[in-house]
C-alpha cells in the first residue's frame, strides 16, 4: 500500500490525537515523510514523543481555525489526512459554537489551504453520527437521516464542503465515516472520554462502569488498526471510481453496551482477578445518542479492497493489554 507514498509528503492534522498519532506511526514505520499539525487542545505530546527524533517527521504546532497555520502546514504536501476536530456529541450540545468553529470553519480552512497548495488528495474523518435518526440497519452510505446533535451537523457539513471542492476545484476527496473507534492512545480521562477507555479505567481503579440506559443500545465498535488500514487505502488507491465519495469505516458487527462491559471485565480479570467482582451500574440515556449503530462495509470492500482484520473480541484484547501497561 505504501509504494505510492514513497518520496511523497503526508500531512496529518490532529496528528497528536488518538487516531492521528496512530496514522503518523504507520506512515513513519513505512518511511513516509510525515507532517503533524496539532494545537494540543485534545491531542497529547506524549502520543508523538517517540516520533520527534525521526528525520521523516515534522511537528507544526498550530490551529486549523487559523488559515495561516493551515497554509503553512500544507506547503509542499502531496496528501492530507484530516483528523483534527472536536469530537463528542455531549461536548457539542454543551458548546455548539466551539464545535462549529473547529469542525466547520477549521475544515473549510484546511480545504482552502489544500486547494491552494495543489494537494493531490484530501482524506478526512467523517462520522457515523451523520446517519442521525435514520433507523434502518445496517447503515449504507447513500441513505442518511436528520442529525441529532450539533456535532452530527458539523460532520455532515464537512461532507457537503468536500463534495463542492471536488467538483469545483478538482481536489480529490474521500470521507471516512468512523464507527466508534477504539484502541491504543485513546484518552480515558475527561468529561467526554469514549466509552471503552473510560470503562477500562474504571475497572482498573476498581470502580463500577456506568452504562447510559439499560445496556441494550448497540454500536459497531471498530478497532484502530482497521481504521488505519482504511485511511491508507483511501490515501493510496488508484481506482478513480473510489474518489470523491464517503465510506463507512467499521467492522460490520454490533455489540450491546452490556456485552461490551462484560467482555472488558472478563479480559481485565486476567490481569486482576478482583475486577471480576465489580458491579456494572446504569443511569438514564444520554441526550443525542442513537439507539443502535451498524455499518454496511460493502462499498469500502468493493472500491477500496477494505478488509478489517480485528473484530470486537480481538480488538478489545489488544486494547486492554495496552491500557493495562499504560494506565496502571
Amino acid at each position: 500500500m505504501f509504494k505510492n507514498l514513497q518520496n511523497k509528503t503526508v500531512l496529518v492534522t490532529g496528528g497528536a490525537g488518538f487516531i492521528g498519532s496512530n496514522l503518523c506511526e504507520i506512515l513513519l514505520t513505512n518511511n513516509v515523510n510525515t507532517i503533524c499539525l496539532d494545537n494540543f487542545s485534545t491531542g497529547k505530546k506524549e502520543n508523538i514523543s517517540p516520533f520527534l527524533n525521526n528525520p521523516n517527521f515534522l511537528l507544526i504546532e498550530g490551529d486549523i481555525r487559523n488559515l495561516q497555520d493551515c497554509h503553512k502546514a500544507c506547503k509542499g504536501v502531496d496528501y492530507v489526512l484530516h483528523e483534527a476536530a472536536l469530537g463528542s456529541v455531549p461536548r457539542s450540545i454543551n458548546d455548539p459554537i466551539t464545535t462549529n468553529d473547529v469542525n466547520v470553519s477549521g475544515f473549510l480552512n484546511m480545504l482552502v489551504a489544500a486547494r491552494d497548495a495543489k494537494v493531490q488528495r484530501f482524506v478526512y474523518a467523517a462520522s457515523s453520527s451523520t446517519y442521525g435518526d435514520h433507523e434502518a440497519l445496517p447503515k449504507v452510505e447513500d441513505v442518511i437521516g436528520k442529525p441529532l446533535s450539533p456535532y452530527a451537523i458539523t460532520k455532515y457539513v464537512n461532507e457537503l464542503y468536500a463534495d463542492i471542492f471536488s467538483s469545483t476545484y478538482n481536489l480529490e476527496t474521500i470521507g471516512l465515516r468512523y464507527f466508534n473507534v477504539f484502541g491504543k492512545r485513546q484518552d480515558p480521562n475527561g468529561a467526554y472520554a469514549a466509552v471503552i477507555p473510560k470503562f477500562v479505567q474504571q475497572y482498573i481503579n476498581h470502580e463500577s462502569p456506568v452504562i447510559n440506559g439499560d445496556g441494550s443500545y448497540s454500536r459497531d465498535f471498530t478497532y484502530i488498526d482497521n481504521v488505519v488500514q482504511m485511511n491508507i487505502k483511501a490515501l493510496t488507491t488508484d481506482n478513480k471510481n473510489a474518489l470523491n465519495t464517503v465510506y463507512n469505516v467499521a467492522y460490520g458487527e454490533r455489540t450491546t453496551l452490556i456485552e461490551l462491559a462484560t467482555l472488558l471485565k472478563n479480559y481485565l480479570s486476567e490481569f486482576d482477578k478482583d475486577i471480576n467482582t465489580i458491579e456494572i451500574k446504569y443511569r438514564d440515556n444520554r441526550v443525542g445518542d442513537i439507539p443502535h449503530s451498524l455499518a454496511s462495509i460493502d462499498k469500502a470492500k468493493k472500491l477500496l479492497n477494505y478488509n478489517p482484520e480485528f473484530d470486537i473480541s480481538n480488538g478489545l484484547k489488544e486494547a486492554v493489554t495496552w491500557y493495562w501497561d499504560n494506565l496502571k
